[in-house]
């Protein structure tokens, strides 16, 4: 996310989660989620999910499922309310 006042980008830590979810599917979930009901023209986001076996997925909106998809509901029990919410 980029701070207005000093132009400076910054990351947005979503937390952590314990899950046997599929990484993939829950950094999908998660940027669904974020993105959800916002205008996002002109912004770049990603999510990037990390695993304690040192894989990193790389998730970005252009890699998001289409409309009509619903997240694992393992993956949606991982995430905070906030985005489970959004998600619904």
């Amino acid at each position: 996310m980029q701070e207005r006042f000093s132009g400076v980008w910054i990351c947005k830590d979503f937390g952590r989660a314990s899950t046997g979810a599929d990484p993939a599917e829950l950094g999908r979930a998660v940027l669904a989620a974020y993105l959800a009901g916002r205008d996002s023209r002109g912004e770049t986001f990603r999510v990037v999910v990390r695993t304690d076996h040192g894989y990193d997925f790389v998730i970005t909106p252009d890699q998001l499922p289409a409309s009509g998809w619903e997240a694992d509901p393992a993956v949606c029990r991982a995430l905070p309310a906030y985005l489970r919410n959004a998600l619904t």
